[in-house]
C-alpha cells in the first residue's frame, strides 16, 4: 500500500476508509480471536482492567482511566496504539490528517477539487497517531481547539472572516489519532466545557466561525480520584459524555509487583552481572510498597506509586555496586544492610500524614523496611511469641544467648570475605537455616543469616544500633545498659 502515491491509485486499490474506533474494534476482535495477548507488558490487570478496556473498545467508547498514581494508566493508553492499522493514507500537507476518501478540511477539499485523482497522498504510521497532553491550569481553549491567527491572516492577506486564518489546536491536529489528556480534573471547568461538542457531536467551533469539522478521534482520559486531588473535578456533563470509566489498581501480589519492577528497572548489563540479588531480597523490596499502602504514617488517599519499588530496586543495586567498586571485588551478593540505600527512593515517593511528618520521612522509610521484615519473618522461621515463660527455650535461644557473650559490627563497606567471616562466627545462624530453610541456595545463605538477625531485632529479641559507617548488633539488655 505504501507504493500508492495519489488519490486515483488509492481508489483503484479498493482501500476502504474506517473510523479510528472501528479500526481499534476490528483489530481487537482479530487479536482476541487469535488468542494473542492484547496488552503485553502490563501485569496484574489480566482479569480486571484489561477485560473492561476491551469491552470499552468494542463498544467504541471514549474512555476515562481512574486510579491513583503509578497504576499504569498512561501505559495502558499508549498500548492502544498497537491496535491501530500499521499505516493509513492522508492528504499530503494536511494539518489535520485528512482522509483522502473523506476529507473534512477546506485545504484538503480545495486540493482535491484542483488536482482530482492526481492529489498526492502520504502514509502515516501508527506510531505517529498518538497525542498526549498533561492537563494543567494554564491550558487554554486555543491550545486544545484552535484560534484565529493574525500573522497568518496578514501573510496571506486574508480577512478575519475567512476560515483559512484559523490555527488549529492540538485536538484537530490529532484527527484520526488517539488523544490522551492526563490528569483531567486539573483542567479548568471552562476548558472541560469546550470538549462537550467534540465528544458528543464530533465537531469543533472556533471564534464563532460556521465551521463544522467532524473529527474522528479516540479520546482516553486519565484521572486520580477526585477526593484525592482537591485541585478540581471532572464536570458532570463531561463525565456523562465519556462512554466508559475504568478503575485501575495496584499489584495484588508480590509476584506481580516483582514482574513489574524487573521489567521497568533501568539496569545495565554490567550492573546485573556485578550484583547477585537473592529472591528473598526482591520479595522484601516489594513488600515495602505493600507496607507503605497500609502505613499509619502515609496518606493512603495519595497512593504509593509502583515507581517507588522500581527506583528503590535501582538504588538497591547501586548501593551494592558502589560498595563492591570501593572494595575492588569483581562480584558481590546483595546484603540486607544495603536496603538502607533505598531510603532516598522512598522519601520522595510518599505523602506523609501529620504523624509521619512528626517522625520524619527518613525514619518512616526505616519503619517500612522493618515492617516488611517483620511481615516476612514468620513465613521462613518459627513464630516468635511476644510473651514467653521465664527460662523457656525456643528456636532462637542459642542465637540470642550468643549475643550475651559478644556483639558484632557490620560495616557498610566491608569486603565480602569480612562480611561472611563475621556472620560465620555466629554459629547458631547456620543451624537455624539447616533446620528451617534447608533448601536455601548457597549464594543466598549469608543474606538469610542477616535476615534472621534483622528479624530478631524487629521482634525485639536483639537490638540494632546505627553508627557512623555500619550497624552494631547486641542483646537487648546490653544495649539498654549501654544507653544508661
Amino acid at each position: 500500500m505504501n507504493n500508492i502515491k495519489t488519490l486515483g491509485e488509492l481508489k483503484l486499490s479498493g482501500y476502504q476508509s474506517k473510523s479510528i474506533k472501528d479500526e481499534l474494534r476490528h483489530n481487537l476482535r482479530e487479536k482476541i480471536r487469535s488468542g494473542k495477548p492484547v496488552f503485553e507488558g502490563v501485569y496484574g490487570f489480566e482479569n480486571t482492567v484489561v477485560p473492561e478496556l476491551e469491552r470499552a473498545i468494542l463498544s467504541r467508547h471514549n474512555i476515562n482511566l481512574l486510579g491513583l498514581r503509578g497504576q499504569a494508566k498512561t501505559r495502558m493508553a499508549r498500548k492502544m496504539i498497537e491496535l491501530l492499522d500499521e499505516y493509513i493514507p492522508v492528504i499530503a500537507g494536511s494539518e489535520i490528517n485528512d482522509d483522502p476518501l473523506n476529507p473534512i478540511s477546506r485545504f484538503a477539499k480545495d486540493l482535491i477539487s484542483e488536482n482530482g485523482d492526481a492529489t498526492p497522498i502520504e502514509w502515516m504510521h501508527r506510531s505517529e497517531r498518538f497525542y498526549e497532553k498533561l492537563a494543567t491550569p494554564d491550558v487554554t481553549v486555543a491550545d486544545l481547539i484552535g484560534d484565529v491567527d493574525p500573522i497568518k491572516a496578514a501573510n496571506l492577506k486574508l480577512s478575519y472572516a475567512d476560515d483559512r486564518v484559523i490555527h488549529f489546536g492540538m485536538i484537530p491536529r490529532a484527527n484520526r489519532c488517539i488523544f490522551v489528556i492526563n490528569e483531567l480534573p486539573d483542567l479548568q471547568a471552562r476548558i472541560q466545557v469546550a470538549l462537550f461538542n467534540i465528544l458528543q457531536e464530533g465537531d469543533i467551533q472556533i471564534r464563532g466561525f460556521k465551521l463544522r469539522l467532524p473529527l474522528d478521534m479516540q479520546f482516553v482520559f486519565t484521572a486520580n480520584p477526585e477526593d484525592y486531588t482537591n485541585r478540581g473535578s471532572i464536570v458532570t456533563p463531561l463525565k456523562d459524555r465519556i462512554g466508559s470509566q475504568i478503575l485501575t489498581h495496584y499489584p495484588e501480589t508480590i509476584a506481580i509487583a516483582r514482574a513489574i519492577t524487573e521489567q521497568e528497572a533501568k539496569l545495565d548489563e554490567s550492573q546485573s552481572d556485578l550484583v547477585y540479588v537473592p529472591s528473598l531480597a526482591k520479595d522484601l523490596l516489594e513488600q515495602i510498597s505493600f507496607e507503605a499502602r497500609e502505613s499509619e504514617y502515609i496518606d493512603n488517599k495519595s497512593g504509593v506509586s509502583a515507581r517507588m519499588s522500581i527506583t528503590a530496586y535501582e538504588n538497591l543495586l547501586s548501593t551494592a555496586e558502589r560498595r563492591t567498586l570501593k572494595s575492588g571485588n569483581d562480584k558481590t551478593t546483595l546484603r540486607l544492610s544495603d536496603f538502607m540505600g533505598i531510603i532516598p527512593a522512598i522519601t520522595g515517593k510518599v505523602e506523609l500524614v501529620y504523624e509521619g511528618e512528626q517522625e520524619g520521612a527518613a525514619i518512616v522509610a526505616q519503619h517500612l523496611i522493618g515492617d516488611a521484615i517483620h511481615t516476612f519473618f514468620p513465613a521462613y522461621f518459627p513464630k516468635i511469641e511476644k510473651l514467653e515463660k521465664q527460662g523457656e527455650k525456643n528456636a532462637f535461644s542459642d542465637t540470642i544467648e550468643w549475643f550475651y557473650a559478644s556483639g558484632f559490627q557490620l560495616l557498610d563497606d566491608c569486603s565480602d570475605a569480612e562480611y561472611q567471616s563475621i556472620l560465620d562466627d555466629v554459629a547458631p545462624l547456620e543451624i537455624l537455616i539447616k533446620k528451617y530453610q534447608p533448601q536455601t541456595l548457597n549464594e543466598d545463605r549469608y543474606f538469610m543469616k542477616e535476615f534472621i538477625l534483622w528479624g530478631l531485632v524487629e521482634y525485639e529479641k536483639l537490638s540494632k544500633d546505627r553508627f557512623e559507617n555500619g550497624y552494631q548488633f547486641k542483646d537487648t539488655f546490653g544495649s539498654f545498659i549501654d544507653k544508661l
